[in-house]
């Protein structure tokens, strides 16, 4: 690698706070170069915006300054812009309330009054009762950028440990209260990160790692996960040390504990698909855990036991996943006994519920619930309320109840109540939005992909759509970690819907919709299979009259901030606008960042030769090329996103000003107090919808 002389770099980016560069019309921040080249394999790649990896640079920091000022100052221009605010924050101004679940005597739940900027913790002692406060995380930070972002309440309903994170970074602090009396005690738990909270006797179970060196908090690399056990009243450096692996830095662990108590399991990744998993009981405090499955090849989950057997939801020998008893005195895989074989539905997540095995199952992007006896045979289906999603299904082993809630593009989030003992479904709370769903039509379609895979997408739209190809659109997507993207309903995007767009979402490869074969066909080495399939669809909605590429924008966050990118650079010409959020744009160094390194079980890595042919082919950075007209584009990103740090939307912004050649604005919006998402206060959701809107609509040639 070869670096210019420090002074030289410092003279360089001191320029990009006073200068600007015109380009169509637009006067972007001069992003000085450096002379950085890395060597792959014989293959020498320019890095000459490394600089801005480095968030906590004074140079950073004034990039950042003068590219928001640019942004912000175009956005405000829309002539339309405060309306759209105005709008979003009438439709968000609703009382919105979670799924009820009990512990002990109590029930819980959240309730957002309509845009307070975090939703707030409630406790009642039965349905009639009047709901009190517990935890309000409103009252964390003025500004509403600290938040909750886990919580777990003891099994006998008298403590509550909850988690907080601050301005969106992944780093958690936990803390814990007595319910009864709304004390907050003295137990802090500093440095935790992707970890469960399992609660056992006076104590819980969670994972952390060492704490960072100062100023690497939030690009630094994290290794060495440690599993620990908190006894309440113990201070945090007495945690019994329960789990770690020094031999295998890169590698996450995470304890959980079965309803009764009785049975710890210890899970290990290293990656963010597949896992081991190791068990032992909860007596045995200084026993060995006892290893059940050492690769990682595939996803397991102990749900619960049956009388010491573990209950297993695996996809071993079963791509859409079945359920399986493991007995821990013969665990080998040849002895697992299967109660619920695989179907041909992607069988999703498994409850048990007073008596009874509640498997959620999703069929071509939508939820189904079927019930099964405790030996496995089949009851009967939960009726649903139409064809969505299933949100969270709450209930006991030993309750006579389940509350589960339901929602789709147009039916706004809903909770029902499931007596289990008469097999009635009530209504218990329904959103209160003023928004008139019988006005919009949702319709799925199957549409062919470059190599003739028949892939699913969802279209909605107002009722009476001219198929006349003049339609503003909104192509969004993932595709990738097995993550399925299924029916939801989105304040934000009422109103473009409400202005006559038509907004679609495919299910692309790479994700879950049907089981392991669909994910692992695109990861790796079949990456590109993702892409196709999304440009796929935006050839369909251009076919089929629905819209046209001056027309199309396109949608993504994080893995689905690549997918933008990579199709902006594979195909400017199919769209008009480009939204990429929070992306994985540097795809030969982002196992180099935080968590980055267990993404490489989906994308692969540059350091294997074959690999890193594969990614500089796609990688969104590298694949700009001078003098293309690129699509108007709005990226977004964060100064706190610890997930995808910034860098990568960073060097791609200035790669991308550098490179594109025509009047399309190319931008760069950079949230501050703010992370991958998670956590983010009401107010900055309003305020970023609007400019993503606004920035949307008045290049697609909407009016409003």
């Amino acid at each position: 690698m070869k670096k210019t002389g420090f002074l030289l770099l410092i003279l360089g980016i001191l320029m990009t706070a006073c200068k600007t560069e015109i380009k169509q019309g637009l006067e972007y921040p001069l992003t000085a170069k450096v002379d950085t080249v890395d060597e792959y394999f014989g293959v020498k790649v320019p890095d000459p915006y490394r600089w801005l990896e480095d968030d906590n640079a004074p140079e950073t920091e004034a990039w950042v300054k003068a590219q928001n000022e640019v942004t912000f100052g175009y956005l405000e221009s829309i002539p339309f812009r405060d309306k759209i605010k105005e709008r979003l924050t009438e439709l968000w101004d609703y009382p919105k309330q979670g799924t009820p679940f009990r512990k002990g005597e109590r029930y819980f739940f959240f309730k957002n009054d309509g845009i307070q900027n975090q939703d707030v913790l409630f406790t009642m002692t039965s349905l009639d009762a009047e709901p009190e406060v517990l935890l309000d995380p409103n009252t964390f930070s003025e500004d509403g950028t600290v938040a909750l972002s886990n919580l777990e309440v003891s099994n006998d309903g008298k403590y509550l440990a909850y988690a907080i994170a601050s301005a969106g970074s992944d780093w958690n602090e936990i803390r814990v209260m007595d319910i009864e009396s709304r004390e907050l005690l003295p137990d802090l738990i500093q440095w935790v990160k992707f970890s469960s909270i399992s609660w056992e006797k006076d104590g819980f179970y969670y994972s952390r790692y060492p704490a960072p060196v100062e100023g690497s908090e939030l690009t630094g690399r994290n290794e060495f996960h440690r599993v620990y056990y908190h006894k309440l009243g113990n201070a945090q450096d007495n945690d019994l040390l329960v789990y770690e692996n020094p031999a295998y830095p890169q590698r996450l662990y995470n304890v959980g504990v079965t309803e009764d108590e009785a049975h710890i399991i210890l899970y290990e990744q290293e990656s963010s698909s597949g896992n081991a998993f190791y068990y032992k009981k909860a007596a045995d405090k200084d026993g060995a855990f006892q290893a059940i499955l050492t690769h990682f090849e595939n996803i397991n989950r102990v749900i619960d036991h049956i009388d010491g057997k573990l209950l297993v939801l695996t996809n071993i020998a079963a791509p859409k996943k079945r359920l399986v008893l493991v007995d821990p005195a013969a665990p080998a895989i040849e002895d697992w006994v299967d109660l619920i074989p695989e179907k041909e539905e992607v069988l999703q997540g498994v409850y048990l519920y007073g008596g009874n095995i509640f498997a959620t199952y999703m069929k071509d992007a939508t939820s189904r619930v079927y019930i099964y006896g405790m030996d496995g045979q089949y009851v009967k289906e939960l009726n649903l309320p139409g064809l969505g999603s299933l949100g969270s299904l709450n209930g006991q082993r030993a309750s006579d109840e389940v509350f589960f809630s339901f929602t789709s593009f147009t039916f706004p989030n809903a909770i029902y109540r499931y007596d289990i003992g008469s097999g009635e479904t009530v209504l218990f709370k329904e959103a209160g939005i003023d928004f008139d769903s019988e006005a919009y039509e949702t319709t799925q379609v199957f549409y062919a992909s470059k190599d003739g895979t028949k892939v699913p997408m969802f279209i909605v739209h107002k009722k009476g759509l001219q198929m006349d190809g003049n339609n503003p659109a909104l192509l969004y997507g993932y595709g990738g970690f097995n993550v399925s993207l299924t029916p939801s309903f989105s304040v934000s995007r009422l109103v473009f819907l409400e202005n006559g767009g038509v907004f679609a979402m495919p299910n692309i490869r790479g994700g879950g919709e049907y089981g392991e074969q669909w994910h692992k066909a695109g990861t790796k080495l079949q990456k590109q299979n993702v892409f196709d399939d999304f440009i796929a669809a935006a050839e369909y909605l251009i076919s089929e009259g629905y819209t046209s590429p001056e027309k199309l924008a396109m949608q993504g966050g994080s893995n689905g901030g690549l997918l933008v990118g990579a199709i902006m650079t594979q195909r400017p010409d199919l769209l008009k606008v480009a939204l990429p959020a929070v992306g994985v744009m540097d795809m030969l160094r982002f196992h180099k960042f935080t968590i980055g390194w267990a993404w490489t079980g989906d994308y692969g890595s540059s350091e294997n030769e074959e690999e890193f042919h594969y990614l500089k082919g796609y990688s969104p950075l590298h694949n700009l090329k001078e003098g293309t007209c690129y699509p108007a584009t709005l990226i977004t990103t964060a100064d706190h996103d610890d997930r995808v740090v910034p860098a990568h939307s960073f060097k791609f912004a200035a790669t991308l000003q550098e490179m594109h050649a025509c009047e399309h604005p190319v931008l760069i919006r950079i949230e501050t107090k703010a992370g991958h998402g998670a956590g983010k206060p009401t107010a900055k959701r309003i305020e970023e919808a609007a400019d993503l809107y606004a920035f949307m609509m008045y290049n697609l040639g909407m009016k409003l």
